[in-house]
């Protein structure tokens, strides 16, 4: 039988490195499996200038090999895997993980899978991530001072976006398959009153097209009720459709909400089930940064470092089995 980990750490990024910072300093010799895709999102990002401590901006993947190699300097074992099943104990006994055929067992799991953009799924969107095309105007949109940009999306989100990137964009377009929107009438009645801002309903995106330098140049847009096209030029597009946790190895374990958000008890990061935590984009509906997903990685990590103090250790497998046998 495997022998029992203090903590075992699911995902990575700034929640589960910040979570495998702590609980390694504690001394609890916490086990990550951080995945192929380690470090979440932000090894998707280009500049980083929003996280306090880099006056100059840092990269992205930059960032995220600094968290890794803090983490694993206090003794944080990182396996660079992915989770394929959790069975998780509902009354407070030991949590399994599987990674391939190899079981783990572990008396406290820190849930830390984040999530991922919804993508268009339009030609030219991948190959121009990063070159023109972004999933966060709050992170990006100081590089577009004075550009043709647009925003693809509908909800509150999409009209946040929007007025955060009008502060710097020459013009913002938000694109939408419908002339209702779902955002709130307040939030639609302030994106209303900025001029730099132009509603283009009823369309959907297309395509997206590179200009020469390779970096994005023009979307094509297509009228959802007569099925014209039209082309407008653009250096910046912001896709804010919503983001999907990657919640799926955990569904019928721990509660979730409609939308996919593995739900945490009040302002802590507990979950339904003892010694369960979650943390970071994987509970976070409103917020999405770095530093709040760092920070509730802390919180993850304190909080499942108290579980473990105050619950006595259980028995090991054999020694169980032992019991019963007698």
């Amino acid at each position: 039988m495997p022998d029992t980990e203090n903590v075992i750490i699911i995902g990575s990024g700034p929640a589960g490195y910040t979570a495998a910072l702590y609980t390694a300093r504690a001394n609890l010799n916490p086990l990550v499996f951080e995945g192929f895709a380690w470090g979440g999102l932000l090894q998707q990002t280009t500049d980083v200038e929003n996280y306090p401590g880099y006056p100059e901006g840092v990269m992205g993947p930059e960032m995220m090999q600094q968290f890794r190699d803090q983490a694993a300097r206090f003794g944080a074992r990182l396996e660079t895997d992915d989770v394929g099943k959790v069975e998780l104990s509902r009354d407070g006994g030991l949590h399994r993980v599987w990674v391939g055929d190899d079981v783990y067992e572990a008396r406290s799991v820190i849930l830390a899978m984040g999530a991922q953009h919804r993508k268009l799924g339009v030609p030219g969107e991948l190959d121009l991530s990063g070159r023109g095309v972004s999933y966060c105007a709050t992170c990006d949109a100081a590089f577009f001072k004075g550009a043709e940009t647009l925003i693809v999306g509908g909800g509150d989100s999409a009209m946040e976006e929007a007025m955060f990137l009008a502060k710097f964009a020459g013009k913002v377009g938000i694109v939408h398959r419908r002339d209702e929107f779902r955002a709130s009438a307040i939030m639609l009645e302030r994106a209303k009153e900025l001029p730099n801002i132009e509603f283009v309903t009823p369309y959907v995106v297309e395509e997206l097209h590179p200009a020469e330098n390779g970096a994005l140049g023009k979307a094509r847009l297509r009228h959802t009720g007569d099925g014209s096209e039209r082309e407008i030029p653009i250096t910046g597009a912001f896709i804010a459709i919503g983001h999907e946790p990657q919640s799926q190895i955990v569904q019928g374990q721990v509660d979730i909400d409609p939308a996919g958000y593995v739900v945490t008890e009040g302002k802590s990061t507990r979950t339904n089930l003892p010694g369960v935590f979650a943390a970071g984009d994987l509970v976070d509906h409103t917020y999405r940064q770095a530093v709040t997903a760092a920070g509730s990685g802390c919180q993850a990590a304190l909080d499942a470092e108290w579980y473990l103090r105050d619950s006595p250790p259980l028995a090991d497998a054999s020694n169980q089995a032992e019991a019963v046998g007698a």
